[in-house]
Parts: structure tokens; C-alpha cells; sequence
């Protein structure tokens, strides 16, 4: 996106795919620098590569010492879990 973060969506502003969408609700998720992250399938309308990469930058990454209880059909992610329910 032109202007990152500051990008203006919606009415007068850029139309986003499924995928961007998901993406920028995870960003805005972690902007509120919460201890716990329900994480709702967000890697549902994401290709597999940019999956992986939410995963191992966000997930992995930014979220790393934070508690966070994903919701998802991803079955690649679970070797990298702390507890399966």
C-alpha cells in the first residue's frame, strides 16, 4: 500500500481483498499490544506462502512472548504449538 499504515480504506479509499483484509485486522490487533490474541483464522484468505510468513513473522515473531489462541484449519502450523485442543 501507498502510505502503509496510514492508508486510507473504504469509502474514497482502496478496495481490499479478502487476504488484505485479514491482514490489516491482525495488524490493528497488534497495534493494541494485548497479553492474549485470539486469533480467529486469520490465515484463511491467504496463500500458503503468505501464510507461512504471518506465522513466522507475527505469530513467531512480534507475538513471541504473548499468549495467543489461534483458531485454524492450517494443520502446518501445529509442530510449532504449545498445546492442541
Amino acid at each position: 500500500m501507498e502510505f502503509g499504515d496510514q492508508t486510507e480504506i473504504g469509502e474514497r479509499g482502496i478496495n481490499l481483498s479478502g487476504g488484505q483484509k485479514q491482514r490489516i485486522q491482525l495488524a490493528r490487533s497488534v497495534y493494541q499490544d494485548s497479553d492474549i490474541y485470539l486469533l480467529d483464522d486469520v490465515f484463511s484468505d491467504v496463500d500458503a506462502h503468505t501464510g507461512s510468513q504471518i506465522f513466522k513473522e507475527c505469530v513467531r515473531g512480534v507475538l513471541r512472548d504473548k499468549m495467543i489462541l489461534p483458531v485454524t484449519h492450517q494443520v502446518d502450523f501445529l509442530h510449532d504449538v504449545d498445546l492442541i485442543l
